[in-house]
């Protein structure tokens, strides 16, 4: 059994079974459930070894970031492998993403030798101003299912490059990745307690990160519900939060808009990773000039995407995570049909010849913005195509929504993409680019219902992982 790693050391716990959703009688392996005492136990370690790295050399933060990049480098086909085994994404996403995740810890390497203050004179004569920056403490860190590498490493990363120590909770859907990357960072020369892994259940080790006073900040990435729940904890604790949650992602096309390229946009944000990203653009508002010849190269596009096992070399598209994203979708794709869109292509299960949760990528077209399928975040392969009159309608439609993480545009007119950059209501702006795939060297977050807190990502990620001391010295 595969088990949580606590204080430096391995600890049981009630075992499950982890499956692959490409074929679910492939059992991926058996992890350790943690319980509420040992997430305490992984908290008291963490705080216990706060004075020591946070005092660590900016060499030591360096080396052991960059051990964890470097190992994730050389076994990126390896793990992808596993991830996408454990996840669904396609077998190249996978080894995209675990090779991302290495790049993050070397980037972060790096970080922790960037110059981290600054010295200023005062406006009064005989003192000197200092201004630097100092590690939160213990950083609680939950992470969804989706990208099961990637994002773990944009929290982890940057909390102990800054001097953190960290209490992480994966998602319960893919404990492989999260403890793959757990036996990785066992060995790479944090001291006992810096880094600690607790798989299970949110009602158990998620609550406990909230409720628990040593957490000195809380970063999140998963459902808006929950969301609220940290920062409704967060701030009954006082304490910082960074969320990141949904997103129901707008792509524009205008008349003027490559109509290949334009296509080939909206079928990347809108299907890979089977559409389960929060940067996924499920409302693709079309202007009226291109709106049927849009449609039918969309639909046609789609129909010829491949749908298959995630190791499989030719699949395009994987498999759902599981039996309950799967309803979920289906559930959704009934909604859209009893409130009027056309259902244009997809949209069923899918057989094949191993046991998987495959769906059909789903066109829906003839919609209307106020449709629940173009309000609510279904998270699964489902895009919904609306008519525009023209950019201003276009772009009133893509702001009419709670959420605003990424938004993109198709044009070949500078003025309106110059516009449209400035007067989306998003945090991430693709010109004639996917919503969906982002650098993981500048901010990433959103703004609305999507994002709270601090960006991830970046330098940015500074802001939220460390806190300002200004110091004033007599000279």
């Amino acid at each position: 059994m595969n088990k949580n790693f606590v204080a430096g050391h391995w600890v049981d716990g009630e075992a499950y079974e982890n499956r692959n959703p490409s074929d679910v009688s492939d059992l991926i392996g058996v992890y350790a459930h943690a319980d509420v005492a040992t997430t305490e136990a992984a908290i008291a370690a963490a705080q216990g070894a706060s004075h020591e790295w946070a005092h660590a050399t900016i060499q030591k933060r360096f080396d052991v970031l960059d051990f964890i990049g470097s190992e994730l480098l050389a076994r990126k086909d390896e793990l992808g492998a596993l991830l996408s085994r454990e996840e669904g994404k396609t077998l190249a996403e996978g080894v995209g993403e675990v090779a991302r995740a290495g790049h993050i810890f070397k980037y972060h390497a790096h970080q922790a030798l960037q110059p981290n203050g600054e010295v200023v004179p005062s406006v009064r004569a005989g003192l000197q101003v200092q201004v630097t920056r100092e590690p939160v403490g213990v950083i609680g860190i939950i992470t969804p299912w989706n990208f099961p590498m990637a994002i773990p490493a944009w929290k982890i990363a940057p909390a102990l490059a800054h001097g953190n120590t960290v209490v992480f909770k994966p998602a319960e859907l893919v404990p492989g990745c999260a403890w793959a990357l757990a036996e990785i960072i066992s060995r790479s020369g944090l001291p006992a307690g810096a880094f600690n892994l607790t798989m299970g259940a949110g009602s158990r080790v998620g609550q406990t990160l909230l409720n628990d006073s040593r957490v000195s900040a809380l970063s999140f990435t998963g459902s808006t519900t929950t969301g609220r729940n940290v920062a409704r904890a967060a701030a009954h604790r006082m304490v910082p939060v960074q969320l990141e949650m949904g997103g129901k992602n707008p792509m524009v096309v205008l008349n003027d808009a490559d109509l290949d390229l334009a296509v080939n946009c909206a079928v990347q944000s809108a299907f890979y990773s089977t559409g389960q990203r929060c940067t996924a653009a499920s409302r693709i508002i079309v202007t009226r000039g291109v709106y049927a010849a849009f449609c039918d190269l969309l639909v046609r596009r789609t129909l010829e995407l491949r749908v298959g096992h995630a190791l499989a070399a030719d699949t395009q598209i994987g498999p759902v995570v599981d039996p309950r994203q799967l309803e979920q979708d289906l559930r959704y794709i009934e909604i859209g049909r009893s409130e009027g869109a056309t259902l244009a292509c997809g949209g069923a299960p899918v057989r094949r010849p191993t046991e998987g949760h495959f769906l059909a990528p789903a066109v829906f077209v003839d919609c209307d913005n106020r449709m629940r399928i173009c309000r609510e975040e279904i998270f699964g392969p489902v895009a919904s195509v609306i008519p525009a009159e023209d950019y201003d309608e276009a772009l009133a439609i893509a702001n009419d929504t709670p959420f605003g993480l990424s938004s993109g545009i198709c044009t070949t007119s500078l003025r309106h993409a110059a516009h449209f950059q400035r007067h989306a209501q998003a945090g991430m702006v693709m010109v004639n680019a996917p919503t969906a795939g982002v650098d993981y060297h500048v901010p990433f977050g959103g703004v609305k219902g999507s994002s709270l807190g601090g960006r991830e990502q970046g330098q940015a990620a500074r802001e939220f992982f460390t806190k300002v001391k200004t110091t004033y010295i007599a000279a």
